[in-house]
């Protein structure tokens, strides 16, 4: 159970260039993209008035996760995050099926942020907005980290900048109204759990940063502090975005909103902002689509590497040491989904394949030892306790195809081991 992980001992290493600063930055760029664009409205309409409470279990969740994961992060600094720790601390099939719920669930977000990019850009060609969106950034991601790191520096600026402008337009105009912050006999339990379940989708970012661990120097500082910094930045972002669009809009007019956002400086008047505010909503979900990819591609090369996935795609590029063959798949999948479908429904479906990922990382952090770094027994417990809680108060239909693409990759999981062991 204890046993060192041999990730590391791979015959092709990634090249370790991430401190602690580039490592804050993928997170962010992963976190801040999804949420403050795009879950708030359907979380206001599934909690009302209760939505700044439904922030809260989000939070503590979020927390209890990334604490579990930047000390597993730490013992393990392979590429494939939970993968990797379930595999090591619970056994293999645990491992995996962390592993194929984080790929598919995020695959589907991938192409989720790249129609984002195209509505936002091009309405009238979304699809090939995606695509062309889905192919440039995998280019840069093959050309190595480093370089998508500095690219998503420029990307969390400029986002940070339009989100702080948007809360001084809100906050100081004539329209904001502090008595639409009470919560009212329409905010009922399973709405604000079901607002959190929406909301956790936006703070799972943290991950990227974890799945990073064979390219960050110093993995066992760096991981633990880079997580918790990202992790707070964003709470504060979330909370002071909410609490502005909130007292503009109220609970009705956000969940009624289409574009949140442009709707609450157009009510406060600020009218020349709604181009800005949509220029920075297609830049957000760009960052979020470079580190989905980014993570999406170092689990399949950590799968790849343990044949749970076709070993050709283990191969890492001589030159830019990335793993070029996941990274062209993963982009391709993705460029044929957004080309495709319509995947706004499947935020709820990656929800519960995210929150399956992290229920495996919090039992796999609650069977470390002292030495081996391991957090205060609540943190697990409450993290497993509370992932478990948020993917089934989900809508019924993400809850239903994410329980049945998990349980069609643990059949073929079985069928393969029995293969194997027929052989």
């Amino acid at each position: 159970m204890s046993r060192p992980s041999n990730a590391g001992s791979v015959p092709e290493e990634l090249r370790r260039t991430l401190g602690v600063p580039d490592a804050v930055v993928i997170g962010l760029g992963s976190m801040i993209g999804a949420g403050v664009f795009a879950a708030l409205a359907p979380a206001a309409r599934a909690a009302g008035s209760g939505l700044l409470i439904g922030l809260v279990p989000a939070a503590v969740v979020a927390y209890c996760n990334a604490t579990s994961s930047a000390r597993l992060a730490a013992r393990y600094p392979a590429s494939g995050g939970t993968y990797v720790y379930g595999r090591e601390r619970l056994g293999d099939f645990w491992g995996y099926l962390a592993g194929w719920g984080f790929i598919v669930g995020k695959t589907a977000s991938c192409a989720a942020m790249a129609l984002t990019v195209g509505l936002y850009v091009w309405p009238g060609q979304a699809h090939a907005v995606a695509v062309a969106a889905v192919v440039a950034l995998t280019a840069v991601n093959y050309a190595g980290v480093r370089k998508s790191a500095l690219l998503t520096r420029v990307i969390v600026a400029v986002v940070l900048a339009v989100l702080a402008a948007v809360v001084v337009a809100a906050l100081t105009s004539d329209a904001v109204d502090a008595a639409r912050l009470d919560v009212g006999s329409d905010a009922t339990v399973g709405g604000v759990l079901q607002a959190a379940g929406l909301l956790f989708f936006a703070f799972a970012g943290y991950a990227r940063i974890a799945t990073l661990g064979e390219e960050v120097r110093d993995p066992a500082r760096t991981i633990p502090r880079a997580i918790p910094i990202a992790l707070g930045i964003v709470l504060v972002v979330y909370a002071l975005v909410a609490v502005s669009v909130l007292t503009v809009l109220g609970p009705d007019g956000l969940a009624a909103a289409t574009a949140p956002l442009s709707d609450a400086v157009r009510a406060a008047g600020a009218d020349w902002l709604v181009p800005v505010v949509r220029v920075g909503a297609a830049v957000a979900a760009l960052g979020s689509l470079l580190a989905l990819i980014l993570g999406v591609s170092r689990t399949t090369l950590a799968m790849a590497r343990d044949r749970h996935l076709p070993h050709a795609l283990a191969a890492v590029h001589p030159r830019f040491k990335v793993p070029h063959r996941a990274e062209l798949l993963v982009g391709a999948v993705v460029a044929v989904a957004a080309a495709t479908g319509d995947l706004r429904g499947a935020i709820g479906f990656s929800s519960f394949g995210v929150l399956v990922y992290y229920a495996v990382a919090n039992v796999s952090a609650w069977t470390l030892t002292p030495d081996e770094g391991r957090p205060h027994r609540l943190v697990p417990a409450v993290g497993l306790v509370g992932c478990l809680v948020l993917a089934f108060a989900l809508p019924v239909s993400s809850v239903v195809s994410g329980a049945a693409v998990l349980a069609l990759g643990a059949a073929a999981y079985a069928v393969r081991r029995a293969l194997a062991v027929r052989g």
